[in-house]
């Protein structure tokens, strides 16, 4: 075994000397026991685990205690992740993980549409992580490009990206949780896939009280038990949009993470970036309706936020594809403060994400050649 000193030679030693060394060694209590949560290699992550079949929520992670960030038993000052989606293999594409590569994040949310193209996702996972890194935490969730094997395989991008991040809970790829880092954790991530269509053709049910609606509310209530400071929610359909698509994540659902007070939801899906003004109900907003405005579900509307007041639901389908238009006129637009299309302030890149125990600071960070911006702040009581 390498490493290993070489047993000293006791031959001309004093007999004295040599019975007070037997004397010291009886007095040990024995060999050194290694804290609890021993860290594992980088990169060491086992299989995904599967979704539980009842709303409960673990609030204590099992696995693999953190490669990075559970080596000590201080608590990390900040959390640093990015969040983008709608990626593919273009020019556009490494530009955005260039972009991700200088922030030098500790993670990044990948929220969903990949490949683009079936039999490319390993080049797809290659181009990552010729980027970001082998062993980077490049933390995905579906879209609906590979949910259902037309343009790729979800499966085959689970198998090349796998989860990174220890005690993840769930069906990784699909639906799943983790808290950040592993001990004394900053940030729950709850990854879920509400109106998304799979290989049988069916859409996983996030109906009001259906299992999957349950585990996610679960995983939220889970966090604030926990006394996590943040809430981030990615999923790759948004509810809300001034672009191109309707309230394919559901009503119903989009409420409840509203309910649940959810600090930032991440989509993708609707190729702009669009941030909202934080949203919650009350006695002016019994519920978020989609396609049309209601002033009262507006909680705040400046750039400075505070904690419970709402939700800020961001769309990053930036991630390196064609741009899709944006309209000022849409009916929903009053709930935005921000919006950049292919019509307007056109930009590629991702959203970047510090979290500290008493504030979650984010920005749009436009790729090399954009300059289209935005950024915004939540702080706790």
């Amino acid at each position: 075994m390498t490493g290993l000193s070489k047993p000293r030679t006791w031959s001309g030693v004093a007999p004295a000397v040599f019975s007070l060394a037997l004397l010291l060694t009886a007095c040990q209590s024995g060999p050194p026991v290694p804290p609890s949560g021993t860290p594992v290699p980088p990169g060491t992550s086992g299989p995904p685990a599967t979704a539980p079949s009842s709303p409960t929520d673990p609030s204590s992670p099992a696995g693999p205690s953190s490669p990075t960030d559970s080596a000590s038993a201080t608590a990390p000052a900040a959390v640093h992740f990015t969040a983008q989606g709608d990626i593919g293999l273009s020019t556009g594409a490494r530009e955005v993980l260039d972009t991700i590569n200088g922030l030098h994040p500790e993670l990044s949310l990948a929220l969903g549409d990949f490949s683009y193209e079936a039999g490319r996702e390993q080049e797809f996972c290659d181009m990552v992580t010729g980027k970001l890194g082998g062993n980077f935490p490049y933390q995905v969730v579906t879209g609906n490009h590979e949910s259902d094997g037309h343009d790729g395989d979800i499966a085959n991008i689970v198998k090349c990206l796998p989860n990174r991040l220890p005690g993840l809970q769930g069906e990784y790829g699909v639906q799943w949780y983790a808290d950040y880092p592993e001990r004394d954790p900053l940030v729950r991530f709850i990854m879920v896939s509400p109106g998304i269509e799979f290989h049988d053709g069916h859409t996983l049910d996030y109906s009001r009280g259906s299992e999957r609606w349950q585990w996610t509310a679960a995983a939220l209530d889970g966090a604030r038990s926990r006394r996590i400071p943040w809430t981030v929610v990615g999923m790759h359909t948004p509810c809300l949009s001034v672009g191109k698509y309707d309230c394919q994540a559901g009503r119903d659902f989009t409420n409840l993470l509203i309910d649940k007070k959810a600090d930032l939801v991440v989509t993708g899906h609707d190729h702009n970036y669009q941030r909202s003004h934080q949203l919650g109900r009350g006695q002016g907003c019994p519920a978020l309706v989609p396609d049309t405005f209601s002033g009262g579900c507006i909680a705040d509307s400046d750039s400075a936020l505070v904690q419970g007041a709402g939700t800020v639901f961001a769309t990053v389908g930036t991630g390196g594809v064609g741009l899709y238009d944006v309209s000022g006129q849409d009916p929903e637009s009053p709930y935005f403060a921000a919006w950049s299309g292919k019509n307007r302030d056109a930009a590629l890149g991702t959203l970047d994400v510090t979290a500290t125990a008493k504030r979650l600071s984010a920005r749009f960070v436009p790729a090399a050649g954009y300059t289209f911006t935005d950024s915004f702040e939540i702080g706790r009581k």
